[in-house]
């Protein structure tokens, strides 16, 4: 009788700690899904935060965690590609106004080496034509050192236009004081050979 009440007691602790052990995973399981879920929930709401803040009302965040207002922003924008737009059309005003020229130049040089080629032009004549192939060559020469000469004095572009007596000379610039204005007169009158009042200066 002791031993089968010994055997009965044994076998009631074993089953207490069965159920007891059973009970401890349980608990732990559950604890660990709602903490699962708990920072599921939690990271979702910063996730979601973080997205509202991104454009809080009308504002937007720019590098640098910097809030700009949306109009603002489109200001920036359109003022930018403006900008960009107006210098890449004053660079092809002075590019495109070189060639054509350069251009002009060329041809007339090219019309006048023909009657100095020809055959049935009077001598007067293409004495006439080698004077002003001298001319046209020394125009430019002078057209070219009076350029490089502006642009020393701190001037991105210039483009020089000649026509009989008068002098034109557009600058790219912003704006021009009159000190600037008066050192460019001073360098196309020199090299030149022209009066102050038959040069002509303007900005672009």
């Amino acid at each position: 009788m002791k031993v089968l009440k010994r055997n009965q007691i044994i076998i009631f602790i074993l089953a207490l700690m069965l159920v007891t052990a059973g009970y401890l995973s349980t608990t732990s399981n559950q604890n660990l899904l709602q903490t699962s879920v708990s920072t599921n929930y939690n990271n979702t709401n910063v996730a979601n935060n973080v997205d509202d803040s991104s454009t809080i009302g009308d504002a937007t965040f720019v590098n640098g965690g910097v809030l700009v207002e949306n109009e603002d922003l489109n200001m920036i924008s359109n003022n930018t590609v403006s900008t960009n737009t107006k210098s890449t059309e004053v660079d092809d005003y002075f590019s495109n106004s070189k060639l054509q020229r350069d251009s002009m130049y060329s041809q007339s040089l090219d019309s006048y080496q023909k009657m100095l080629d020809s055959t049935t032009i009077s001598s007067e004549q293409k004495a006439i034509a080698q004077n002003e192939i001298t001319r046209i060559n020394n125009e430019k020469n002078a057209i070219m050192i009076s350029e490089n000469l502006i642009k020393t004095k701190g001037f991105e572009d210039i483009i020089i236009f000649i026509n009989g007596d008068s002098i034109n000379a557009v600058i790219k610039s912003d704006k021009l004081s009159q000190e600037e204005i008066a050192q460019i007169q001073n360098i196309l009158s020199r090299e030149l050979k022209s009066d102050i009042s038959n040069i002509h200066i303007s900005n672009k």
